[in-house]
């Protein structure tokens, strides 16, 4: 018998990367425009079956509309919701390097700048890698496919599932420094999911023999008059100075020493903290659990011995893809999730979320993602199934932005996107899910 050939070794990091940085190089001094091109449905379904993107073609099989927008790059045609550059030549500041066992693509302001990217969150998007091949659900077109064969139900459990396992694995970590470790600090960007992740945290260490005591970083802001200001005179309050950090620091310190404390409350309608009554106290099975979007920043808690922390960062590092060549923004997972969040509990329309976001955005770049490396563990709180459920809630708020406003854009090319997904139905999320946070429903009080 013929001896079978050997399959050709695949190139190293160091090949792939200069073969990479030379095609950008390419593209970018060549200056191509980005194109958008609307057509038929059945023209855009012939040139991507010309194009062998099968995935791609599947989507736009199941969309429901006349006209479909195609993105074009030279001979590459792509589907995505995202705003495109002009052309390739406005891309200059970016590098491409291997990173760990994979690649690393870095966009920055005008000039490089050192790696701020932590071990931790590689290995989290490996993990999730592996949970979404593990359900097969890597694109929408997998999502859909599920949904149309009746299978969201058992989708969402093993999700959920999945979430849980990560928190108890998280308490066990905490369970094994329990002789050092006396407070747990929660951190994560807007609507990643911190303050059910607290909650479900402190289920698990209540599990392993912790008397868990809680408090909110909301509860310590400082009174309206002396809250820092934006530039255009709004109040800040992703600022830290936001935060009464002395008070803050006054009450671990006496925590820790065995003291009973009593704890503000804030009241957001009067833009002044109180005093209620509530109060907490540690003994030697007490473990304290800080939940906000500043917990990681050292400023915070800098008069508190650092081996008595375990910090723990949440995000919503969106796990699926739009196709095989175009995936979401996690911070559109987690726009979408305020979308609905805002509207259920505060009584806010998309406009005013929409209005607001790119001041969160600003915040969280300066005030929360730089702290993120100091976190001692990560948690994805995507769910694979989410953007199905959010639909529904999302989508008739989006239509609502009137056309002759700013926002009208950007409300659209969220509503492109959620369109691309079918919808599920949110009687199968269980009470306790992240998802509760936003949609409603929730076992925890919050």
């Amino acid at each position: 018998m013929p001896k079978s050939s050997e399959s050709t070794p695949l190139p190293d990091q160091a090949t792939i990367v200069k073969a990479v940085k030379e095609r950008m190089k390419e593209l970018q001094e060549r200056d191509l425009p980005f194109e958008t091109r609307t057509m038929l449905r059945e023209e855009a379904l012939e040139l991507v079956e010309k194009a062998d993107i099968p995935k791609t073609k599947q989507l736009i099989e199941h969309m429901k509309r006349i006209y479909v927008d195609l993105q074009f790059l030279d001979d590459t045609l792509h589907v995505t919701t995202n705003i495109l550059a002009p052309s390739t030549g406005c891309l200059t500041t970016w590098d491409f390097e291997a990173y760990e066992s994979g690649f690393l693509l870095r966009i920055f302001a005008d000039k490089p700048e050192p790696v701020n990217a932590p071990k931790k969150l590689f290995e989290i998007f490996q993990e999730h890698r592996s949970w979404v091949h593990l359900l097969q659900v890597p694109t929408i077109t997998d999502l859909n496919r599920i949904v149309h064969d009746k299978g969201a139900a058992h989708l969402i459990q093993v999700s959920e599932a999945l979430h849980e396992k990560k928190y108890a694995a998280i308490a066990d970590a905490i369970y094994q420094r329990k002789n050092e470790v006396k407070m747990v600090l929660l951190a994560g960007p807007s609507s990643s999911g911190k303050t059910t992740s607290c909650r479900r945290l402190s289920v698990q260490l209540s599990v392993l023999g912790f008397d868990v005591q809680q408090i909110s970083l909301d509860d310590y802001f400082v009174c309206r008059a002396r809250t820092p200001r934006l530039p255009n005179g709004e109040y800040d309050f992703e600022n830290v100075s936001a935060i009464d950090i002395p008070l803050l620091n006054e009450h671990l310190n006496r925590l820790f020493k065995g003291e009973r404390v009593e704890i503000p409350t804030f009241d957001f309608i009067k833009g002044d903290p109180y005093y209620s009554g509530k109060s907490i106290q540690m003994n030697s099975r007490s473990i304290l659990v800080i939940e906000g979007i500043h917990a990681l920043n050292p400023i915070l808690t800098a008069q508190v011995d650092d081996s008595l922390k375990y910090r723990v960062y949440v995000n919503a590092l969106t796990q699926i893809a739009i196709d095989n060549q175009t995936v979401i923004h996690s911070s559109d997972n987690r726009l979408i999730r305020r979308i609905v969040r805002d509207n259920n509990f505060r009584g806010w329309d998309a406009w005013n979320t929409l209005h607001r976001w790119e001041e969160v955005r600003n915040g969280e770049l300066v005030h929360i993602f730089p702290f993120q490396k100091y976190a001692d563990v990560m948690f994805n709180s995507a769910l694979l199934y989410e953007l199905g459920v959010l639909r529904t809630y999302a989508e008739p708020q989006l239509k609502n932005v009137a056309e002759n406003v700013e926002e009208f854009a950007e409300a659209q090319r969220v509503l492109h996107l959620l369109e691309l997904v079918d919808p599920i139905d949110s009687k199968h999320v269980p009470p306790t899910s992240i998802m509760r946070e936003f949609l409603g429903g929730s076992s925890f009080e919050y």
